[in-house]
Order: C-alpha cells, then structure tokens, then sequence
C-alpha cells in the first residue's frame, strides 16, 4: 500500500490516477491494482518485491510526496488493538486498511458481535467505494451495513455506535456523502 500526499486530488481523479500510476510503473515488476483518493492521500494498491520499492515510490512521486508504504499482511493481535487500529485507519480515511483488520476482528466473533463489526467493515468498504468516485456503489453498501447494525446501540470500545448508525443514515436520507470519524 502506497500513501502519497494528496496535493488537491479528489475521489473523482481516482480513474485518471490509476492510469497515470500504470504508464509510471510500465516495465517494471510492478502492478498497481488500484487508486482511491481521500482528503489526506492518493492511495495506491501495489504488488512489488521489496527490491523494487524505492524505485516504485520514485517513479509514483512524480504525482505527489509520499507519505508512507506499508506491506499489508493479516496481523494477529487482540481483539480491543485491532478494533483500536481499525478506528484509527478509519478516522484517517484508511478505509480499506480499515475494512482488513477488523475483517480479523470478525472472524472470531460472534452472534450479534459479528453483525455489528460487519456492519462497521461495510461503512469502511463504502467509504473505499467513494474514494474511487463509486457513489451508487457506497450508497448501496452503506444501506447494508444500516441492515447489520441491527438494535445494536452504545459503545463498541471506542465506538460510539449511535452516532456512526445516526451518519450513515443521514448520507442514506441525503444522498450526500461525506466522510466522518468514529
């Protein structure tokens, strides 16, 4: 995962920046799967070996500075750290780093747990849709999560879970997307 500064870029650029990070990288052994755009990032999903990196952020650094690259792997962790990082990635608009870790948290929960992190994943998952211009797609994922919540209510560790059911159902009411923090 590639993180560069995001220099004015919005989720609608998201195509044009796959493309250009494509015509960068061409020739070597490197494949740049994905772009997603937030308020603080360009973020690109990349295959490469370790020995090609730094050339790789070179070359990607003619769009903007990095910020940082991390090699995501599934990490094993407890369950309050996990959920915490998630929170973190989230408020820092690191949806889809977000949607993987609790993604761990998930698969050892369960019963009305496991619907509630779903839920949070799903928020995550339609915020990664915005960030690549999908709106239809992040509204139709959001009205999921909306289901997967459920008459769950208070706090999940950090999580105020009235509040984040209050946000998404206003984007829903409003069809206006916005990102937030939980």
């Amino acid at each position: 995962m590639i993180h560069l500064k995001n220099s004015g870029h919005v989720p609608q650029d998201a195509k044009k920046l796959l493309s250009q990070a494509d015509k960068l990288v061409a020739g070597m052994h490197a494949i740049v799967r994905d772009a997603r755009v937030s308020s603080r990032y360009v973020e690109f999903d990349v295959s490469v070996s370790k020995e090609y990196l730094d050339v790789l952020v070179k070359k990607l650094e003619i769009i903007s500075p990095l910020d940082h690259a991390r090699h995501l792997v599934e990490e094993e962790m407890e369950k309050e750290k996990a959920v915490e990082n998630g929170r973190e990635y989230f408020n820092y608009e690191r949806f889809w780093e977000c949607h993987e870790i609790l993604e761990s948290v998930w698969k050892k929960t369960y019963d009305g747990e496991k619907d509630l992190i779903q839920g949070i994943i799903l928020v995550a998952a339609a915020f990664v849709h915005y960030q690549k211009n999908e709106d239809d797609i992040c509204l139709s994922i959001l009205k999921r999560a909306m289901e997967k919540f459920g008459n769950s209510s208070g706090k999940y560790y950090n999580i105020d879970v009235d509040i984040l059911r209050n946000k998404v159902s206003e984007i829903i009411s409003s069809g206006k997307i916005e990102t937030f923090m939980v």
